[in-house]
């Protein structure tokens, strides 16, 4: 059964316990933590927001890694003991959504820079099957988001790598990175649809590409929609950035639409 939850990070710059404690406070059924620092991956501070999780009654499915910003230097670059080091620095990830219960895991990449990340395709394929089987043997889900100027952006890059990893290949659909890439959603499931495993929810306007869910002119219904057509049972995550939005009962709104949208759809 699909179900609408909110990420931590719609709450960023708050600090990850101050953010996850309001979506707690939302009393979600569903919920993805977004890690902000290294100390956060510590076992006494994973438990803490574990504890905070179970007393509300919500699940925590899946985890956004604070380095998404250096994941081409650490895990897509052509130095093969760099890539080893930081596939040894994501088991701290894994370690710590089990602890949490998560088993999805977002993963950015490479930019889409050829003057910096310069390995080949093939190279990048091979790199996430292997990121993609460590996160098996934890029990979790390596799952390539789509994000604009990064290669995952290009819907042909990411059939390439589907076609190339095959079982273990899985994406995270985020609705705004498709709409600034200017890649149509529609399109992203017909040719990618059952590898998807998590989605990200926002709206957008006129004026912004990133707006709370039920204040814009996306058309819900017909995604959820496309998306159960296409087998997806995932749940779907309202993802916003702060400045998206001018006050905090925006995002509880957003979740009441949406969660009456999905209910209609």
């Amino acid at each position: 059964m699909n179900r609408i939850g909110i990420s931590s990070s719609c709450y960023y710059p708050d600090p990850t316990e101050t953010a996850f404690a309001k979506v707690c406070a939302a009393h979600v059924p569903v919920a993805e933590i977004f890690f902000n620092s290294v100390s956060e991956l510590a076992p006494s501070f994973v438990r803490g927001l574990r504890a905070e999780a179970d007393d509300a009654g919500v699940r925590v499915v899946s985890v956004h890694p604070y380095g998404s910003f250096a994941e081409g230097y650490w895990l897509f670059s052509s130095y093969e003991r760099r890539f080893a080091d930081g596939l040894e620095e994501q088991k701290r990830f894994f370690e710590a959504m089990n602890l949490l219960g998560a088993t999805i895991y977002v993963l950015h990449g490479a930019k889409n820079d050829r003057n910096f990340y310069t390995i080949s395709d093939a190279l990048y394929y091979e790199r996430f099957a292997r990121l993609a089987e460590c996160a098996r043997s934890f029990g979790v889900t390596a799952a390539q988001e789509n994000i604009v100027h990064y290669r995952s952006q290009d819907i042909a890059f990411l059939q390439g790598m589907r076609d190339f990893v095959g079982g273990d290949f899985r994406t995270v659909l985020d609705i705004k990175q498709a709409r600034r890439a200017g890649v149509d959603v529609y399109e992203y499931l017909r040719r990618l649809g059952g590898s998807v495993c998590h989605v990200h929810l926002s709206d957008f306007t006129d004026t912004k590409d990133c707006a709370p869910p039920g204040e814009g002119k996306f058309d819900f219904l017909r995604l959820f929609s496309a998306l159960r057509e296409s087998g997806y049972a995932g749940d779907y995550i309202i993802e916003l950035y702060r400045h998206s939005y001018e006050d905090e009962s925006q995002i509880l709104g957003a979740y009441d639409f949406l969660t009456r949208e999905l209910v209609g759809s």
